[in-house]
């Protein structure tokens, strides 16, 4: 989970929210079309196009925006860019197990869960060449009750995330290839992007990165 740094909301949203009117009151429920899409662009590039929770590549065909507060707790604006997060999964197909916002349930307490809003989220997951995640700390139970709520160790993540891993155990990578390889994958690709599962790579192949 990597820490995700808010910027500003769009223009475009805190325009239309500003039309406010004994009329008509803007919500989330009604939030559709351009302004939406805007909302969900920015979010992607402000997370480097890496899933809020997962980190899989985020495609805007496939993505929903997230609340990390639940809309449904009523002391939340469901409107608070800053509470606005893009996961994965907008599309699941059948028998596809569901994971990150698609499984985290609207009415659980996330105080309860580590949020990519904590700058110290990153530190607290560890992983595994396989691909596994758990907690650096083994009496950490938010981290826990977060890679169980969000689905964090399914076997699918587990895999992609191995799959992910595989190309940086070549054994035919000296030490420099290796570092060099290691230092491309953590930086921004020439779209601003991130590579997926930035954290797990991170964890294994570099103990710091300045991203």
């Amino acid at each position: 989970m990597k820490y995700i740094v808010k910027g500003q909301e769009p223009q475009s949203f805190t325009d239309w929210k500003n039309q406010a009117n004994e009329d008509w009151q803007p919500s989330y429920d009604i939030l559709s079309g351009n302004v939406k899409s805007e909302v969900k662009r920015s979010l992607i590039s402000e997370q480097f196009a890496i899933c809020c929770y997962c980190e899989s590549r985020l495609y805007e065909d496939d993505s929903h925006i997230e609340h990390f507060q639940p809309q449904s707790d009523q002391a939340v604006d469901a409107l608070d860019y800053s509470n606005m997060l893009c996961s994965c999964q907008k599309q699941i197909s059948k028998g596809e197990p569901r994971h990150c916002g698609n499984l985290k349930d609207s009415w659980f307490n996330p105080l309860l869960l580590v949020s990519p809003l904590q700058s110290d989220c990153a530190a607290r997951f560890i992983f595994t060449g396989e691909g596994h995640i758990s907690a650096a700390n083994p009496d950490d139970t938010a981290v826990q009750e977060t890679i169980s709520r969000l689905g964090l160790g399914l076997p699918k993540l587990n895999a992609l995330r191995e799959e992910a891993i595989a190309p940086f155990l070549d054994e035919s990578l000296d030490d420099e290839s290796l570092q060099q390889f290691v230092s491309g994958y953590l930086s921004l690709d020439s779209k601003g992007q991130l590579g997926a599962y930035f954290t797990t790579i991170q964890y294994l192949f570099q103990s710091s990165t300045s991203v």
